[in-house]
């Protein structure tokens, strides 16, 4: 399970963002003492720290310099201070991401998982090589299909459909959060493209014998 430090002094922005991440899976460590976050952070060992600028005692600056110098840890600012000195600040302390308030959670959510699979491979996400569904294996490794022995390869857009879909098998996916899973760096995954990618991922199943593999539900995608 991916570990997430947030340290945030807004209750109200602490607990939204918690609950969103709880929903996705996250572990989630919130900080507890405002002058002792580097200890903190080392006890919690987070894979991604969500840092405000704005702080108690010493501000998001400091404490994103404190963090760099033990750690490479992927690190985004939140922050109601929205100069551009303070952005190029945030970022030559080491911050990756640099995101003005209110936060969308959306967006939010997906430099998250960019950072993700940008910084750390499945297998220290502790994510497993193959996942298999119905003697349908989903290969993380070489983005392919396997079905008997009939193979697919796939985009990189429709193997993170298939892995979101598998992932969550037998519960309903909605094409919102297929999007935010698409969405990488500053792309924006638009409804179309979704849709133009589902089209090739079920062309390309139904040739290897599986017409029924994603089923549709009004408004929403069923994997099952």
């Amino acid at each position: 399970m991916v570990k997430v430090y947030i340290v945030e002094d807004d209750v109200v922005i602490r607990d939204t963002i918690q609950k969103h991440l709880n929903k996705w899976g996250f572990e989630i460590g919130v900080v507890e003492d405002f002058n002792n976050i580097l200890n903190e952070f080392l006890e919690f060992e987070p894979q991604l720290v969500i840092l405000d600028v704005n702080l108690p005692y010493f501000d998001g600056f400091y404490w994103c310099n404190q963090i760099r110098e033990v750690s490479n840890v992927p690190i985004i600012f939140l922050s109601s201070r929205n100069s551009r000195m303070d952005q190029i600040m945030g970022m030559n302390m080491g911050a990756d991401y640099y995101i003005e308030k209110p936060v969308d959670l959306d967006v939010l959510m997906a430099r998250i998982n960019a950072l993700l699979r940008r910084t750390y491979s499945y297998a220290e996400l502790e994510e497993p090589n193959v996942i298999e569904h119905h003697n349908v294996f989903l290969h993380i490794d070489t983005n392919t299909l396997t079905y008997l022995d009939e193979k697919i390869e796939l985009t990189k857009n429709e193997f993170l459909i298939l892995y979101e879909l598998m992932k969550q098998k037998g519960t309903i996916v909605s094409r919102d959060g297929i999007m935010r899973v698409l969405w990488e760096d500053e792309s924006f995954v638009d409804d179309n493209t979704l849709t133009v990618n589902i089209v090739r991922i079920r062309k390309k199943l139904s040739e290897i014998g599986l017409n029924n593999f994603i089923k549709t539900k009004k408004r929403s995608r069923l994997y099952d």
